[in-house]
């Protein structure tokens, strides 16, 4: 048993404090329940705490997968390499507002969610030298994406920790990224609206219908595209 004393309230989330824990963590491991998103209705369960996780996850603190990066294991990796593409990582702390829908019709009066992301020395440092030789940056992920253009707000990327809450909207001139692995996401949502400024309206819209005529995959578990950078 656990006593959690809620220490103030923010919008939608609560700051909760836990007495008697030592490791939460570790107590939330033992006793909770992988956390997949709302429009997931099954329960829990073992396959899930296997699916529901990328395969180069290290780092404990998100709320919620990457999803883009479901796609990915070892033998697609080893496929990549063996066409000269190179990967570095980011550490990226998925917050649980990034299924808060959009409840506005300004959106300049959205307050979009802040997330947690780490960018490594190596990182900031292969995405130097890529651009250095004409090659191409690949976000796997919006919150990927969001991590690199806020950390590059000074004009080139900067390796450390830090906190966004970046709201990407049509318009947004985007500096690191040239290329983006995105599942297709719900209407109304900051998703929806960052990969139609990344990608371009029209060509999303057209991603989109074809999706919905082809009966593809939406969401976490769902299918995935590949985009260019709009002017890109």
């Amino acid at each position: 048993m656990a006593r959690a004393v809620v220490e103030s309230r923010g919008e939608r989330f609560f700051d909760v404090r836990f007495e008697g824990i030592d490791d939460l963590h570790r107590w939330l491991e033992l006793h909770g329940a992988v956390p997949l998103p709302p429009y997931i209705s099954h329960a829990p369960n073992a396959a899930d705490a296997d699916r529901y996780q990328t395969v180069y996850a290290r780092t404990p603190g998100a709320v919620a997968a990457p999803t883009a990066g479901l796609h990915f294991d070892e033998a697609l990796f080893d496929a990549l390499a063996r066409r000269g593409v190179e990967r570095a990582f980011v550490t990226l702390h998925v917050g649980a507002g990034t299924f808060a829908p959009v409840q506005v019709e300004d959106i300049t009066l959205h307050r979009m969610h802040s997330e947690r992301y780490s960018i490594p020395p190596a990182t900031a440092a292969a995405i130097a030298t890529t651009r250095k030789r004409g090659g191409l940056v690949v976000a796997v992920g919006t919150t990927s994406l969001r991590a690199l253009e806020a950390a590059s707000a000074k004009g080139t990327v900067q390796a450390g920790a830090s906190e966004t809450s970046l709201f990407v909207t049509p318009g947004y001139r985007f500096r690191v990224v040239d290329r983006l692995l995105t599942n297709f996401h719900l209407p109304k949502s900051t998703l929806l609206m960052l990969v139609s400024a990344f990608g371009g309206y029209v060509p999303i819209r057209a991603a989109y219908s074809h999706a919905i005529a082809q009966r593809y995959r939406f969401m976490s578990y769902g299918d995935a595209m590949l985009l260019e950078r709009e002017n890109g």
